[in-house]
């Protein structure tokens, strides 16, 4: 793959001066091999080749050379419309996205370090896949798609498939059952749906509303059955998350925290104290289920398989969050197998009895030392010891 250098430019707001025609398809070539390679992220620096994450290892994209940081500008560049161009130079940092017809849509994240320009890009496939594809076991997927109001969370650490996950609920609500009106508040649009069921409306923060509150806010008279906020990332969409559900409507959003009993926290930690005992009541009669997730590789190389943990709310639940005993959480989850409830470390024991995921690879992320344990008697008991047959 070969770059050809635009003009140097002088400072970060000028442009180059006779930038290369090649470069979209630069990049689209990029883009290209890297969903080939089955890639789920891209990173454009100075001073590395591109990189592709692949099964959450980075690798160089085969045909890239090291970048120089004009390289690595000209392709950041590349994802920019004069417009875009002024709002990251004022702000040095932007999220767009980018379409490649017949491959891939991509959520570009650009940045600058060391004064050099950078990109960070998110693969999203043209297919949205259904929750039976991902792995979501099909008692929850029906108790979570048969919910008309309130709270749902699917939360985890960057990179985990928060947003694949709600994709497919959506997709799936798109495809079977009753139509219903879905509105999306996105920063910004990642998996792009086609109405079919379902009359959906996707709204760009910083393109067709200018924040989260307010395009929520505008969401409730928007007559919806469900509203996806991209992300409760502050005290007001928070607040204004649990109101819409509060309110009857089934609200679905993501929160990068990495279990249920974290997540209530969390929620409840945003609010000043005096409000806290107020947030504790209503989260208590609006949130409706949890689910916490992380990506592990899987053990025949063939990408990555989810560990879920899956929290429904019920009395006993609706009662710790009310009285202020989250802690206990975990305890109701690990006994709440006939509520179709899921701890983390039954989930994980779970892709490790059925072979899709290696002992060694789900070792760190047991909370329970005991039963990681109890695992790994059972793994190396069973085990066939080398050289026998």
């Amino acid at each position: 793959m070969r770059f050809v250098r635009a003009a140097r430019g002088k400072g970060l707001g000028s442009r180059p001066t006779d930038a290369v025609s090649s470069t979209p398809l630069e990049r689209d070539a990029i883009l290209r091999r890297a969903v080939e390679m089955g890639a789920s992220d891209l990173l454009i620096t100075a001073g590395h080749p591109v990189m592709a994450q692949r099964m959450g290892t980075l690798v160089p994209v085969p045909g890239s050379p090291v970048l120089g940081p004009l390289d690595s500008r000209r392709l950041a560049e590349s994802f920019l419309t004069p417009a875009l161009h002024e709002r990251f130079v004022h702000d040095l940092e932007l999220d767009t996205r980018h379409f490649l017809p017949g491959v891939a849509h991509f959520r570009v994240n650009l940045f600058i370090q060391r004064g050099h320009w950078g990109a960070a890009i998110r693969i999203i496939p043209l297919r949205i896949p259904l929750p039976a594809e991902i792995g979501l076991a099909p008692h929850a997927a029906e108790k979570l798609l048969g919910m008309t109001r309130g709270l749902v969370l699917v939360t985890g650490p960057t990179g985990c498939g928060k947003s694949t996950t709600i994709a497919s609920l959506i997709e799936q609500v798109n495809e079977h059952g009753p139509a219903r009106h879905i509105v999306t508040i996105e920063d910004p649009i990642e998996f792009v749906f086609e109405p079919r069921q379902a009359v959906i409306e996707q709204r760009e923060v910083g393109v067709d509303t200018k924040t989260y509150a307010r395009g929520l806010r505008g969401a409730l008279r928007q007559m919806p059955h469900v509203i996806f906020v991209g992300e409760m990332r502050d005290l007001t969409s928070m607040s204004m998350a649990l109101s819409a559900a509060e309110t009857g409507n089934l609200v679905i959003s993501t929160m990068a925290t990495q279990s249920a009993a974290q997540t209530v926290t969390r929620i409840i930690d945003s609010f000043p104290p005096y409000q806290q005992a107020q947030i504790r009541a209503q989260l208590s009669l609006t949130l409706r289920a949890v689910v916490s997730q992380l990506l592990l590789p899987r053990a025949d190389g063939r990408g990555r398989v989810a560990a879920r943990e899956i929290l429904f709310v019920n009395q006993a639940v609706q009662n710790l969050i009310r009285d202020d005993k989250v802690h206990q959480i975990p305890n109701v989850i690990s006994t709440g197998l006939h509520d179709d409830m899921l701890s983390m470390d039954d989930a994980l024991a779970e892709l490790v009895d059925r072979a899709l995921v290696e002992f060694e690879t789900a070792f760190p992320h047991f909370a329970d030392v005991e039963k990681r344990a109890a695992l790994q008697r059972r793994i190396y008991r069973t085990a066939p010891v080398e050289g026998r047959r």
